[in-house]
């Protein structure tokens, strides 16, 4: 059975979906309101927040800097190619973030698999979790990100990779 929540957050609505198992759920798809590639609620699912609230209490305490690592089961998906960039995102420290080259590099990927490699993270299903947040231009730039490129801006000055702007 495919249970879901919606919880509020610094970055808007979050959209948690997971699949029941016998030890609870595992998370399946977390996503932004206005991202690319969010699932929509379906028929069918189940909404029960109840199911999310060690997530939930996760995700509050990431928001409120009193974690910087998440214990959170979530269900294998993707391509043998998406899973192993995936790994590689999860291996990303808090506080920290890398590039796409180096990423590529770290894989073992030639150049010419960078567009590959960005698409495979484009395809995270688990943003946050799997911090694909983390991961920039080589120039410092901030290159696509499936919440918003605003959305990166905030979790990367969140973790304090970057500094706040003055307005």
């Amino acid at each position: 059975m495919t249970a879901y929540a919606t919880i509020t957050s610094p970055l808007g609505d979050l959209l948690l979906v997971g699949e029941e198992t016998r030890d609870g759920v595992t998370l399946t798809s977390l996503s932004m309101r206005g991202q690319k590639t969010a699932p929509a609620i379906q028929a069918g699912w189940l909404h029960d927040p109840d199911r999310f609230a060690d997530i939930a209490r996760q995700l509050e305490e990431y928001f409120a800097g009193e974690l910087t690592e998440f214990d959170i089961a979530f269900t294998p998906s993707g391509t043998d190619f998406q899973q192993r960039v995936w790994h590689a995102l999860e291996q990303i420290p808090y506080g920290t973030s890398t590039t796409y080259g180096e990423l590529a590099e770290q894989l073992g990927l030639p150049r010419e698999r960078i567009q590959a490699l960005g698409a495979a993270i484009g395809a995270n299903p688990l943003l946050l979790v799997r911090p694909c947040h983390r991961v920039i231009g080589a120039d410092g730039t901030m290159r696509g990100y499936a919440g918003g490129v605003e959305r990166k801006v905030q979790l990367l000055t969140h973790e304090g990779v970057l500094q706040p702007t003055l307005i």
